[in-house]
């Protein structure tokens, strides 16, 4: 296929094959000594040599593989060691969200003094981002997060795990390759969980209750994308334009997320503070109870969400979430992965202080909150 270019809201090449570019967009903006930032598990596989290898003469590259999970402001610091003992010019992110997410902090964090939580956009004493970021360009292997195409950051504080953000347009890429090729090896679970965050991010962008019509035409159609290439994707691993899709998806729900999310979300955060879920899985772990709740609040949203995806009526949306998670595998409820009915006050407690459910379509208590956990149980 070809190589497509466009900017929103940066520069991206989408397209089988377009990480074989960077090495020459590198060379030719002069850079010399990049740093790759990648995972653990990314770092033991081929396609990260392989890329690396594809880079080319004329750049000294040196790789920062310590991201695991959900990332933690640790990593990042260790990563801002990293970049400063390289003497690196530019950061390339490489991997699934965690990662991506990682790269544009390390790079932050490269040339700031402090600490990366007290550049987190609610901390008492905010840094201001005072000085320009290494050149960053950014490779997504998963298509869930869009995290490549994302102006934040969003890692745990060591002590409490709390997840926290770093928002600046300072944090966007300044190039994004959006090469499909890179998810062909994933595996199908986390094909499905990462499928479900792109899915869960565009739906609740929509029906946050914030204006931003530009942004509810992306998600719709992000929806419609998402809705269509999923259970292909899944069950057809090798199949090329249902990754592209997924991919596209994916880079959508991150675009349209400038609206803000919803409940879904603060759950999700909550489950990946307490239980170490991975994020994509939560977000499908919870999204039937929070859209059930949320239903009675926007049902002509919910009647255009069900319209993209081939649904019969709003009311027939969540039913229509629920078969589709049975078709990819999605565990069936939180007690099958681990969590347990005695951390559900624990899990209320970050949720209903986490920022996204400030937009949710209806608002939430935390009878709610309890109400969403025991029944995703």
């Amino acid at each position: 296929m070809a190589i497509e270019r466009f900017s929103f809201p940066t520069t991206i090449h989408f397209g089988a094959g377009s990480r074989k570019m960077v090495g020459d967009h590198l060379r030719q903006r002069g850079i010399a000594r990049p740093l790759i930032v990648t995972d653990k598990g990314l770092a033991r596989l081929p396609v990260l040599s392989e890329f690396r290898d594809g880079l080319g003469g004329g750049l000294a590259v040196e790789t920062f593989a310590d991201v695991a999970g959900n990332p933690t402001a640790a990593q990042v610091m260790e990563g801002a060691a990293a970049f400063r003992k390289h003497r690196a010019d530019a950061v390339i992110g490489f991997g699934g969200g965690a990662a991506l997410d990682v790269a544009k902090v390390v790079a932050l964090m490269g040339v700031h003094p402090g600490h990366v939580i007290e550049y987190v956009w609610d901390h008492p004493n905010v840094r201001p981002i005072t000085d320009a970021l290494p050149y960053l360009v950014a490779l997504p292997t998963t298509s869930g997060t869009g995290s490549e195409v994302g102006r934040s950051s969003v890692v745990s504080d060591d002590t409490t795990h709390v997840k926290r953000i770093v928002f600046s347009p300072k944090l966007l890429a300044q190039a994004v390759f959006a090469d499909p090729e890179l998810t062909l090896a994933l595996p199908p679970l986390v094909t499905a969980a990462t499928g479900m965050d792109a899915l869960t991010h565009n739906i609740e962008s929509y029906l946050s209750p914030a204006y931003h019509p530009l942004c509810d035409g992306i998600a719709l159609e992000g929806t419609r994308i998402a809705a269509r290439a999923l259970a292909t994707a899944v069950r057809e691993p090798s199949n090329l334009a249902a990754r592209s899709d997924m991919m596209m998806a994916s880079m959508m729900g991150a675009i349209a997320f400038q609206k803000d999310l919803g409940a879904v979300h603060a759950c999700a955060h909550a489950l990946g503070a307490v239980c170490d879920l991975h994020h994509g899985l939560a977000n499908a772990l919870m999204i039937e109870p929070v859209m059930r709740f949320n239903l009675q609040a926007a049902p002509e949203k919910f009647a255009e969400l069900a319209h993209v995806v081939g649904a019969a009526s709003a009311e027939a949306f969540v039913p229509w979430l629920a078969a589709l998670k049975s078709r990819i595998g999605i565990p069936a409820g939180l007690g099958t992965v681990g969590v347990l009915r005695e951390q559900i006050p624990a899990l209320v407690a970050i949720a209903e202080k986490d920022i996204c459910h400030q937009t949710n379509p209806r608002p939430c208590t935390a009878a709610d909150f309890t109400s969403f956990f025991e029944q995703a149980l």
